[in-house]
């Protein structure tokens, strides 16, 4: 009998440095919103089968291409900013030295041009999809002691994806989620029938305001074509003895006693938000389509700076 999939995800066992050491070239630290290794292995495992392909389509050092040709499936990735670009395909140049049996390709350019990016004989081969978009910036960079310099404090690092204003983590809320519709769409017509796609994504406040992300990602994904499936947690916090054991950064716990003391009831967020959509068996009858669920407004200008794939994925 086949378990029935869990709904909390044990992906913290160990901390992200721990997990990623060994497994990552040197700098792969330093984006600011990597996805945890045990959370894109929990879901290739979860919906893909050994030989199955992955697609990330905003990849950034390269996390879900890694992990899934360490599992023996395929990966495709793209990535706007050449940085994190050229990182990707250096994580999986090791993973490939390491004996990965699966095989990557990392493509750069903008996610929002998908099909442009990606092989045209990629196209509803896709057995899943597994990516996140930019969120939260509060939530994300680390910290840098000043005393070296004679001074005390600290000060917060590597938290920009970069300093390009077309890069997606820099536009409005209404703009990203109008963008990420257009990739999920894209994403349903290079997945096969059937197949599934998993965002995952947390909510965060601005000025005290909630910003209920993962609400407003499933709408997106619904209003792509995409059926809901599940809704999971993805846990960011160890357990030990039956309790949750919080890894939060210096300036997640920062944000929570500021707040705390203006006071807001901030709590560390110790999971992330995990959505499962899938796209239909078979296209169904133009009546039975819902009308769009409202999202945002119009797409920001896209910027593409495509070139040719750093390495090529066998199949």
């Amino acid at each position: 009998m086949t378990p029935c999939p869990l709904s909390v995800w044990n992906t913290a066992p160990t901390s992200a440095p721990a997990q990623r050491k060994g497994r990552y070239v040197p700098g792969s630290a330093a984006h600011p919103a990597k996805m945890l290794p045990a959370i894109a292995a929990h879901a290739i495992t979860t919906y893909t089968r050994p030989g199955g392909l992955v697609l990330d389509p905003m990849c950034g050092i390269g996390t879900t291409l890694v992990e899934a040709v360490h599992l023996g499936r395929h990966a495709l990735g793209t990535e706007y900013e050449p940085q994190w670009a050229d990182l990707a395909d250096r994580n999986l140049r090791h993973a490939e030295m390491q004996g990965a049996p699966g095989a990557g390709s990392v493509y750069r350019g903008d996610a929002r041009r998908l099909a442009t990016l990606i092989p045209g004989a990629f196209q509803g081969l896709v057995d899943l999809v597994l990516t996140s978009p930019p969120y939260g910036a509060s939530v994300h960079g680390q910290v840098r002691s000043t005393r070296e310099s004679g001074e005390r404090g600290v000060v917060k690092k590597d938290y920009r994806y970069s300093r390009d204003p077309a890069n997606l983590a820099h536009v409005s809320l209404e703009t990203l989620l109008e963008a990420f519709t257009e990739i999920l769409t894209q994403c349903r017509h290079l997945l096969r029938p059937g197949g599934h796609a998993v965002i995952t994504t947390r909510p965060w406040r601005e000025r005290g305001e909630l910003i209920d992300l993962p609400s407003a990602v499933l709408a997106a994904a619904e209003n792509a074509g995409l059926i809901p499936v599940e809704r999971c947690v993805a846990l960011l916090a160890g357990i030990r003895d039956g309790q949750l054991i919080a890894r939060p950064s210096f300036f997640q716990m920062k944000n929570v006693r500021d707040a705390r003391r203006r006071g807001l009831p901030l709590a560390v967020i110790q999971h992330e938000d995990t959505l499962v959509v899938r796209r239909a068996a078979h296209p169904a009858p133009l009546d039975a389509r819902r009308p769009p669920r409202p999202v945002g407004g119009p797409p920001g200008p896209a910027n593409d700076t495509h070139r040719a794939p750093l390495a090529r994925a066998g199949r």
